[in-house]
């Protein structure tokens, strides 16, 4: 029955990392790092829609409580909002590249040490060259295999995330959200 097969788009195919950003971008409205309140109904009435091909009436659906449930899975430190890692957990993301590089820079130390260790001319500001040498060691320290273009797509992906200024380097400011 051809009026039952869900729309192409939706099937469950994992997105590229610019296209997770981009849906990051599309829900966090506010750009505070977080998917809350609205953004949160609005995020979960399109993720309810697409899984049922239909508009979805929250009023109609129960949609309150399955609001709720859904925190409880996905929110993972129970603070009411969706961080970045966690919508991460719930869209099927291409090599999930964002979890690896939030676990490699996890705390303040470690930070600081990527940071000394991949500013290598010591300019104060990680360059896309430097951006991506750092990206080719995550991924290969997490054993994922990547090619030339898959590396310079995440290079673009983190700049376009962290590099607030546009000047197409991150400082230790950006880098540090």
């Amino acid at each position: 029955m051809a009026g039952q097969q869900p729309a192409p788009h939706l099937h469950l195919a994992e997105l590229t990392a610019s296209q997770f950003l981009d849906v990051w971008k599309h829900f966090d409205a506010d750009g505070n790092g977080y998917i809350e309140g609205k953004e949160l109904e609005n995020f979960l009435q399109e993720l309810e829609s697409a899984r049922k091909g239909a508009g979805v009436d929250p009023k109609k659906d129960n949609f309150g409580e399955k609001m709720k449930e859904f925190m409880h899975k996905y929110d993972k430190n129970a603070d009411g909002k969706i961080e970045m890692a966690e919508l991460a957990q719930i869209l099927p993301t291409e090599e999930n590249f964002l979890l690896c590089f939030r676990q490699h820079v996890g705390s303040s130390s470690e930070f600081m040490e990527a940071w000394r260790r991949y500013d290598t001319d010591r300019s104060g500001y990680i360059e896309a060259n430097e951006l991506q040498g750092f990206l080719s060691d995550l991924l290969k320290k997490a054993n994922r295999p990547h090619d030339e273009a898959k590396l310079q797509e995440y290079t673009q992906t983190i700049l376009r995330m962290f590099d607030m200024n546009g000047d197409g380097k991150l400082g230790l400011s950006e880098m540090s959200r």
